[in-house]
């Protein structure tokens, strides 16, 4: 028998039906979805007009990767060639824009980079919204430049190579040998897998499809091998730390000049090959401390294996010969999956990586100019840029040190 509803008892409340775990998740990622097409277009107008700066930022996909995709569609990496430096299994890339023929191959490169941009936000939308903001919003920052170079598909498989790690570890390390075969650094996304078994899988796994893809292209093309010796060759690069430093010297009376050599603009002069062999040196001792945190870890939580890959990129940026623009795109790729996890240490150096970012797009396209010819503003604006990546880089390494150790 039910009680009877009194005069004073107010009517039950009108609940709304409660939304599926799919269409809810589908609801909250509308805001990212609507982000991304708005940033993107303007990204592509910007890159369609092409007025940014002092030098037009598509003229590498006309010019360089045109020709490259040329020589390497007739079987033959380019020989000889001082701006190709890249390994083997960059043929992929450059030659992919061949699966859209109704497309020019600038037209078609583009489009790749953005289907690629779009899989990271997918895939970083369903690990964490946090992390699909930071490279929703971020990647902008660099105004026109990721589409016009090929960092955002090499960033997209270190990004889903990281997210699979936890549940398909065999994955995991096959995207991780094929991005290293491609552009080096995506390796180091296997540094942090957690201790036992499952980093037998993924490194074993990354070393038979490095090896598998390496063997495919030595097979189908000729000198898949000669960008070492371009590489090797390579000195200071403005932009880089010690490019920065050798700035400043020329700022107070040193006798060195720039040259555009190796594709980008390089110091020559007294002391620059001693600036080379302190980054090589620099490099490996990075290379040291990493191997000295893996070996002393001793705890272990699901952000770590991204904390540890970040923090790996980051070290090897800040001592490289070069720090190219586009290589904030792999850090706000990282920094971005980091996000992803409530248990990473890094946030704060995730969050560096924004003014990181529109600092970056200052130095290229922006003002250039300034940087090369060595003005006041360059010199600010390099000291600024390359003094935050450093910054971050010291604050990674203590995090990661303190949340592992």
């Amino acid at each position: 028998m039910t009680t009877p509803r009194t005069a004073s008892q107010p009517p039950a409340p009108h609940l709304p039906p409660a939304l599926s775990p799919g269409a809810a998740a589908l609801r909250q990622s509308v805001p990212i979805a609507t982000v991304w097409a708005v940033t993107r277009l303007g990204m592509l107008v910007l890159l369609l007009i092409d007025r940014l700066g002092d030098s037009g930022v598509s003229g590498e996909v006309h010019r360089l990767y045109r020709g490259w995709y040329g020589q390497l569609a007739h079987g033959a990496f380019p020989l000889g060639d001082a701006t190709w430096q890249y390994p083997p299994g960059a043929a992929v890339v450059f030659l992919s824009p061949a699966a859209l023929p109704w497309l020019t191959y600038f037209q078609a490169f583009v489009a790749l980079v953005l289907l690629a941009d779009a899989t990271v936000t997918l895939v970083l939308t369903r690990a964490g919204r946090q992390g699909a903001w930071l490279w929703v919003c971020g990647l902008p920052l660099l105004l026109n430049l990721p589409l016009a170079r090929y960092d955002v598909p090499v960033t997209a498989i270190a990004v889903v190579s990281l997210l699979a790690m936890a549940s398909r570890p065999h994955l995991s390390g096959a995207l991780a040998g094929i991005g290293a075969m491609i552009k080096v650094w995506p390796l180091l996304t296997v540094i942090g897998s957690p201790p036992g078994r499952r980093t037998l899988t993924v490194w074993g796994s990354a070393a038979a499809s490095a090896g598998i893809l390496l063997g495919v292209l030595l097979m189908g093309f000729s000198h898949p091998l000669d960008f070492l010796r371009q590489q090797s060759e390579r000195g200071v690069q403005i932009e880089s730390l010690g490019g920065t430093a050798l700035l400043l010297a020329r700022a107070w009376g040193w006798s060195g000049d720039t040259v555009f050599q190796y594709g980008a603009y390089e110091f020559t002069g007294p002391y620059v090959s001693g600036v080379v062999r302190l980054s090589l040196a620099l490099s490996l001792g990075a290379l040291c401390w990493l191997v000295l945190w893996r070996v002393g870890a001793r705890r272990w939580n699901p952000a770590v294996p991204y904390d540890a890959a970040f923090t790996a990129v980051l070290l090897f940026t800040v001592t490289s010969r070069v720090i190219s623009p586009q290589y904030l795109i792999w850090l706000l790729g990282l920094a971005a999956v980091c996000l992803t996890s409530r248990h990473t240490a890094l946030r704060p150096v995730c969050l560096l990586m924004v003014p990181a970012a529109a600092l970056s797009a200052l130095v290229f396209p922006l003002l250039y100019d300034e940087v090369v010819s060595g003005s006041v503003l360059g010199c600010v604006l390099m000291v600024l840029r390359n003094g935050l990546l450093l910054a971050a880089a010291l604050l990674a390494c203590r995090r990661l040190w303190t949340a592992t150790s």
